[in-house]
């Protein structure tokens, strides 16, 4: 500051208890403030002491320390409040739109332990909330006891019959005269296409569709096609092959057949879900549209180990087509069924209360399946990501295969693991659904609360 008390400096200075010192400084300060920058002038009106300058300048300095303060604190405030918002946003975005709980349970999201229900979700609604006391997103809210379900993890034949014959390509028909022509494109159908009727009778099979061409002398073939879900009326008008054969140009598929993997069953109705998947047509990539089918035992005699950009596989041979359930849907959240033998399921069986899809969380967890040999086993895994809004409802997880025994034997997940039970915290929260072609130690999951809600038509 430039200047000093003589009088607390020199030896002769008295003891000063604190406050007292720190008004004699003060005091001190001043007088050498006036003492250097007195301000004079020759009109005495005009005297102006420095006291009084210095009271000005504080009252202004104050003044802008506070205007400063008052600044800074509502900067702060408006970033921390911008900060909880970006934030409550970020978990609404994330957030189930419903949820279903244990009725007295507490509301909680696994996966965000800061997010709380600020009121008990006692009636069709909930708020969930930062902290609890943020309101982040209203939630719609059921409350359902939570079922009991035994494990799957055991492999399944899977025999279709389609309702109707679908479409799986075009062909050109060689006419008597050596032209080239394709009746079906012609009259507009489509791959993928399903055509449930042909001149008003239904149709199964491939033979069953050919016979009424054949025998249409020529005419125009009235067929009922279920195009994305839709049925419409198509003429079909066939062509007179080189054979001396009516022909439609177009082949069709009446089944088909595959290995999955059982995620469940109810011990109660016998009422079963596999795949975690829809079953589709290899050529159209459509669902088949399923007419009747059946669940078969089937014995699994090799894992066809996985690759990068080569998906592995399960491969194995149906058991003397011994059915073990009857299969009644074929859905975008897998296969479902009544189990016809449940006593064809050996090992031992385990019973775990259903997760709900907020019971799921990144980390630790396993999986039930069946590689080789009769029975599951367990293998370890890691959730490392959960998505509670997935529109595609086999995608709501990320899975990563850890367990080094199914890494050496498998390379990870393959086709036919598709349905194998998810467990976490001892409670069934979901089945495997596909395997990353890039990557075969990591898949998708789907919830198990998905795949029985669908198994009981809600």
């Amino acid at each position: 500051m430039g200047g000093y008390c003589p009088e607390l400096c020199s030896g002769s200075a008295n003891p000063l208890k604190y406050k007292e010192f720190a008004r004699h400084i003060s005091l001190c300060y001043e007088k050498q403030i006036e003492k250097n920058y007195r301000i004079k002038s020759n009109t005495p009106s005009k005297n102006i002491t420095v006291s009084a300058k210095i009271q000005k300048n504080e009252r202004r300095y104050v003044m802008k320390l506070k205007r400063g303060f008052s600044r800074g604190i509502a900067a702060v405030l408006a970033a921390v409040l911008a900060g909880i918002f970006c934030t409550a946003e970020y978990y609404s975005v994330r957030l189930p739109d419903a949820v279903t709980v244990d009725a007295g349970t507490e509301l909680r999201i696994a996966n965000y332990p800061d997010i709380g229900c600020i009121d008990s979700p006692t009636g069709d609604s909930a708020t969930l909330a930062l902290f609890g006391t943020v309101p982040v997103k209203s939630v719609a809210v059921k409350q359902e006891e939570t079922p009991v379900l035994c494990a799957g993890g055991m492999p399944f034949g899977i025999k279709l019959l389609m309702e109707g014959v679908m479409v799986t390509g075009l062909g050109e028909v060689t006419d008597a005269h050596g032209s080239r022509i394709c009746p079906a494109d012609a009259s507009g159908i489509q791959k993928g296409d399903v055509i449930k009727l042909a001149d008003g009778k239904k149709v199964s099979s491939n033979g069953e569709l050919q016979q009424i061409i054949s025998s249409s002398g020529g005419k125009a073939v009235r067929l009922i096609i279920n195009r994305n879900g839709t049925d419409s009326n198509i003429d079909l008008m066939p062509a007179y092959s080189s054979e001396g054969v009516w022909r439609g140009g177009m082949w069709v598929r009446d089944s088909i057949a595959g290995i999955g993997t059982v995620s469940f069953f109810d011990p109660a109705t016998g009422q079963f879900a596999g795949l975690g998947h829809p079953v589709c047509d290899s050529d159209t990539g459509e669902n088949v549209p399923l007419h009747s089918g059946e669940a078969v035992s089937v014995d699994i005699t090799e894992a066809q180990k996985g690759e990068k950009g080569i998906p592995g596989e399960l491969k194995g041979s149906f058991d003397n087509g011994v059915t073990i359930g009857i299969l009644e849907k074929n859905t975008s959240s897998g296969v479902f069924g009544t189990l016809t033998a449940k006593g064809d399921f050996s090992g031992d069986i385990r019973s775990y209360p259903m997760g709900r899809r907020q019971d799921v969380k990144t980390g630790k967890a396993y999986i039930l399946s069946t590689i080789q040999g009769g029975e599951p086993k367990k293998y370890s895994a890691e959730i490392e990501r959960v998505d509670y809004k997935a529109d595609d409802t086999g995608r709501n997880m990320v899975i990563h295969i850890t367990d080094p025994l199914l890494l050496d034997t498998a390379g990870g997940i393959v086709q036919g693991m598709s349905g194998s039970p998810i467990i976490q915290d001892n409670k069934l929260i979901g089945a495997v659904t596909h395997v990353f072609v890039a990557d075969p130690t990591r898949g998708y999951g789907i919830f198990a609360e998905t795949m029985y809600d669908t198994m009981n038509g809600a």
